[in-house]
C-alpha cells in the first residue's frame, strides 16, 4: 500500500483455517516477527489483517491490483471475471476497521 515517506510498504491479508477463530492476533504478531526475522527492520513489514477471503478471478488469481487500490483509496472498475464482488467490500470494511492503508488512516 502507498506510504508517504516510503512510496509503498507491504500490507498481508491472511486467510485463516476454519476452526482458528481466536487466533488472529497471535497469527499476525508472529508473521510480523518472522519477516522481521528473516528479513530486518528495513522491510519495514508492520500491516496484517485476517480476512475472511481474497477477491479471485474464476481462474483462481489474486486481484493484488485492485486490493492495492482499495487500500491506497483509488478509483477501480470490478472485473467482470471476479469470483464474488461481495469480497472488495469486505476488505474494504476490514482495513476501515483497522485504519489501515491511505484511505483510512486517521
Amino acid at each position: 500500500m502507498a506510504d508517504p515517506l516510503r512510496g509503498q510498504i507491504p500490507l498481508c491479508l491472511v486467510v485463516m483455517k476454519d476452526g482458528r477463530i481466536g487466533l488472529e492476533r497471535h497469527v499476525e504478531e508472529a508473521l510480523i516477527q518472522l519477516v522481521r526475522d528473516c528479513i530486518g527492520a528495513v522491510a519495514f513489514f508492520k500491516h496484517v489483517l485476517v480476512v475472511k477471503r481474497l477477491p479471485k478471478t474464476r481462474s483462481g488469481k489474486i486481484l493484488r491490483r485492485i486490493l492495492r487500490n482499495i487500500a491506497d483509496d483509488e478509483s477501480y472498475q470490478v472485473p467482470v471475471n471476479i469470483e464474488d464482488p461481495a469480497v472488495l467490500g469486505e476488505i474494504h470494511h476490514a482495513l476501515q476497521a483497522r485504519h489501515t492503508g491511505i484511505a483510512f488512516a486517521g
